[in-house]
């Protein structure tokens, strides 16, 4: 069952150890299949370099497991939450990569300072807002999810594939896999870079025109950049 799917899958969590966004097994990425209404996705708690196309795990939109031997992601929650909330988007990842994580722990958003970051995301990342005591004793990874779609409710997760979440880590997405990844590694960057800017200067955000040009020239609908 979805075999295409899974080795998708299972590349693009193998990417994210390549590139150093997860060490140990501090990472997920998951799909879906929109036709069937089923996601593919890590395993908890397993090692990238034993992971198999036959290791993912199928689990439908209430998180039941459909396919594989071993249990999901314990992410897999949150991940459902975005996919029903965002239908546009067609696969997640979540790592702890550092220097999107640093934001994340400080509690604020990544601004945007340069036309790097304004070539993938449409203004500052966000970051949530502190998770009450109730949400995290009770569907932690559920709310997580609901606590990502509040922050992003006024946004378009196409303009802004990325979110940091507080005290956690980013979380990413993409319309595929490979998208997905290539979003979370350009997220890490902008991160690094961002902090070393604020060091230097305390500079203020790019200008509105500057970011329109740099976003809407790869993402507008008269986009001209590429082939």
């Amino acid at each position: 069952m979805l075999e295409l799917l899974k080795n998708e899958v299972l590349a693009a969590n193998l990417e994210i150890q390549a590139k150093n966004l997860a060490i140990l097994t501090w990472g997920n990425v998951s799909a879906i299949d929109r036709e069937r209404g089923l996601v593919v996705i890590k395993p908890s708690g397993v090692s990238y370099g034993t992971l198999r196309p036959e290791s993912m795990v199928v689990v439908d939109l209430d998180g039941k497991r459909v396919e594989g031997h071993l249990k999901p992601s314990s992410d897999t929650p949150t991940h459902i939450e975005l996919y029903k909330a965002f239908p546009s988007i067609g696969a997640v990842v979540h790592t702890h990569s550092v220097w999107a994580t640093v934001w994340a722990q400080a509690g604020l958003g990544i601004p945007c300072l340069g036309t790097t970051h304004a070539d993938y995301f449409y203004g500052e990342i966000p970051c949530t807002r502190e998770m009450r005591k109730e949400e995290v004793e009770n569907d932690y990874e559920k709310n997580t999810g609901l606590v990502i779609v509040e922050c992003m409710k006024k946004m378009d997760p196409l303009h802004m594939p990325a979110i940091l979440v507080r005290n956690h880590g980013p979380f990413v997405w993409g319309d595929n896999p490979a998208k997905a990844v290539e979003n979370a590694l350009v997220l890490e960057e902008v991160a690094r870079m961002a902090f070393h800017s604020r060091i230097l200067a305390k500079t203020g955000e790019i200008p509105d025109y500057l970011l329109d040009r740099h976003f809407l020239r790869k993402h507008g609908k008269n986009k001209y950049y590429g082939q």
